[in-house]
């Protein structure tokens, strides 16, 4: 039997390795999980041991396949629970997080795939990621950072990389959200802060905001 504290491992390896196909180091590991190295190491081995990770000493740990299949559907768990509870239950997206960080251990896979259904198959989470099916596979969009985007050209927000209560509290007072139209007004190369164009209003974001901000064209 997979423990929690290993899951949430394996999770963190799989976010950390880019979806699962980089070599990740233990430093790394240990500062996402705030632990030590020596801790995150010991941790390895074990899952190593378990055909969850391939670790090689000074050479970083990668997710065999079948850590692979417990990081997506982790996610796929974590995911559908955030829309349950939005859509069902009146969370706000800067609250769900945190719940679903509980919610996804939850082992009864007759669960989730009934909760899925129930929820009429979600592609996407509240915060504009993608749910993997039951299979483990994505639905991707394309998509560019706020940062990245062209002036006078028209786009629709569609995520968020940034998923901190502090960073999405912060957009629900600037009127953005999923769904939004917003248009590059200008881009000040002294700060990189961007100037956009939303419905009602205009107004100037960070670089960091830019960064964390995705968009589809449209």
């Amino acid at each position: 039997m997979i423990t929690l504290t290993e899951e949430n491992y394996i999770k963190a390896i799989y976010h950390l390795s880019n979806n699962g196909t980089e070599n990740v180091n233990t430093n790394a590991i240990a500062e996402a999980m705030s632990t030590k190295a020596s801790s995150a190491t010991d941790m390895i081995k074990k899952l190593s041991e378990k055909n969850y990770a391939d670790y090689k000493k000074y050479q970083g740990v990668t997710l065999t396949e079948k850590g692979k299949r417990v990081a997506v559907n982790i996610i796929r768990k974590h995911r559908l629970w955030e829309v349950f509870l939005v859509e069902k239950l009146n969370f706000t997206w800067d609250e769900v997080h945190e719940v679903a960080e509980h919610l996804e251990h939850i082992k009864s896979d007759k669960l989730i795939d009934e909760l899925d259904a129930f929820l009429e198959h979600p592609t996407h989470d509240p915060h504009g990621d993608p749910i993997p099916d039951k299979d483990g596979n994505f639905q991707h969009i394309d998509k560019i950072v706020l940062a990245k985007a062209n002036i006078g050209v028209a786009y629709k927000c569609v995520g968020v990389d940034d998923t901190s209560t502090a960073f999405l509290q912060y957009l629900d007072s600037n009127g953005i959200a999923l769904g939004t139209m917003i248009t590059v007004m200008h881009k000040e190369p002294y700060d990189n802060s961007v100037k956009i164009q939303l419905k009602d209003s205009e107004i100037v974001v960070s670089q960091s905001v830019a960064k964390n901000l995705y968009l589809k064209k449209i």
